[in-house]
């Protein structure tokens, strides 16, 4: 099994409702996102898939959530913009765009700070 990984970043403002404490507040950060996508075989150029694709696919998800006020977007609408919930979102836009039967997204994981990240996969 292959698996590649990029590394991109926007930066948004949040609010988590209903959690108690300072992040209640509005604040932003800049966001890390760590895209990891999997298969078993390379094509006959011994690429699992180009890079760029990935970082293409990934960019059209990013450009919807750079600069914004998540809480106002449509996909937080009924759910707190954390951690956990951008990197499902992402996870699953992402699938959409670029899973075939020879890829797949295996993991995404998004980081609010240096120090704290969350995780999503299906597995």
């Amino acid at each position: 099994m292959y698996e590649l990984k990029i590394i991109t970043q926007f930066g948004a403002a949040h609010q988590l409702k209903d959690t108690g404490g300072e992040c209640e507040n509005l604040h932003g950060h800049n966001w890390k996102i760590e895209v990891h996508v999997r298969g078993e075989n390379l094509d006959q150029n011994g690429l699992l898939v180009d890079f760029k694709t990935i970082k293409n696919k990934t960019k059209e998800i990013i450009d919807r959530l750079d600069h914004k006020y998540l809480n106002e977007l449509e996909w937080f609408k009924d759910m707190n913009p954390t951690s956990e919930n951008i990197s499902r979102l992402i996870y699953e836009l992402l699938s959409r765009k670029i899973n075939n039967k020879d890829i797949m997204v295996s993991r995404i994981t998004t980081w609010e700070s240096d120090t704290a990240c969350a995780t999503y996969s299906e597995s």
